[in-house]
């Protein structure tokens, strides 16, 4: 797929996004919730998709990823592929600014922990960003 010549404009209009902090940190000049921005408000989203189960948001059930529910099969190749399919499902279905490029699940077999690298591009912009987290089951 071919991507469009960028012009400065353009940029400036893609790159435009912002959301809340999860860490509800005040903002020490406005004495507000502090934000973030761009491309780190874009990793966030993509933490939170993954790491929220479906009917856990209020009035939108449908929104989530299954992998906590995955993460208590016995922790193989078989589980890591199905977790990493339910990732990108559930990216590619509800963040609609990224396309997916990689998905990576590694798992540690003693922990009971799965080391997820997702890299994405942002619609519109020729540059590959990664965000990596950890997934436990609990207990």
């Amino acid at each position: 797929m071919a991507l469009k010549p960028l012009s400065s404009k353009d940029l400036a209009k893609s790159r435009s996004f912002n959301d809340i902090g999860m860490a509800f940190g005040r903002n020490p000049f406005t004495d507000d919730v502090s934000i973030v921005k761009n491309d780190n408000a874009i990793k966030q989203s993509i933490r939170n998709l993954v790491m929220t189960t479906p009917g856990e948001k209020p009035f939108q059930p449908n929104i989530g990823c299954g992998v906590y529910s995955l993460l208590f099969e016995p922790l193989d190749a078989f589980s890591a592929d199905a977790i990493k399919s339910e990732i990108i499902n559930t990216i590619n279905q509800y963040e609609r600014r990224v396309q997916l490029r990689n998905v990576n699940c590694i798992p540690f077999k003693g922990n009971n922990k799965l080391s997820v690298t997702v890299q994405y591009q942002v619609v519109g912009i020729p540059i590959v960003e990664e965000v990596k987290f950890v997934l436990q089951r609990a207990g």
